[in-house]
């Protein structure tokens, strides 16, 4: 299903692995300058951070952050574009939550669900042993685990800490506040 944006997306980017650019900072600084095109205007970068890897002990610690993006593209023609720069960057999907030198997800656009409300619960609940075995054939938005990690809330919450989920109806930054402690730990400004 293609839908039009009303034209605010939000971006999470991450990386913990080196890439030609340099470090995973140098990865998503290069990879930030590639997401501005003629049709996506970055409008707010926030700062990076430093990121326990998730799952624990899957690979080295991640250098995370978000953008908020302007964008008259459908949802499905801005995550290809995204995972056209992945590819530049030297991403290949080999398994779930590999190490990599560059993560570009699209977490939201506008109050666009995709593919719908039930299929996005469906998602949304899956639990963490399915999560890492199954992977949606479709683009879901808003990004079905977004509202649980700490890695992806903090740095949206420097862009967009007003954003409404649309089916949960919490802003980021409320999101953000429920998180537990735990999951917070460690999510460290550069």
């Amino acid at each position: 299903m293609r839908q039009k944006a009303n034209g605010i997306g939000l971006v999470a980017l991450g990386g913990n692995q080196p890439s030609e650019a340099g470090s995973p900072a140098d990865t998503l600084r290069a990879a930030l300058a590639e997401i501005s095109h003629n049709d996506i205007l970055v409008e707010r970068v926030s700062r990076f951070f430093s990121t326990p890897c998730f799952p624990p002990g899957a690979g080295p610690d991640f250098v995370n952050a978000a953008v908020r993006v302007r964008t008259a593209l459908t949802a499905p023609d801005l995550l290809a574009h995204l995972h056209g720069i992945e590819a530049r960057f030297g991403r290949v999907r080999r398994r779930r939550w590999a190490e990599r030198p560059l993560d570009l997800d699209l977490l939201a656009l506008g109050e666009t669900v995709l593919p719908d409300a039930a299929t996005h619960a469906r998602w949304r609940d899956l639990n963490l042993a399915a999560q890492q075995t199954t992977a949606p054939d479709g683009l879901i938005l808003p990004h079905p685990r977004l509202h649980e990690r700490g890695f992806v809330l903090i740095p949206l919450c420097d862009v967009a800490p007003d954003w409404r989920h649309p089916l949960l109806g919490m802003t980021a930054a409320e999101m953000a506040k429920q998180l537990p402690d735990s999951e917070k730990a460690g999510i460290i400004p550069l």
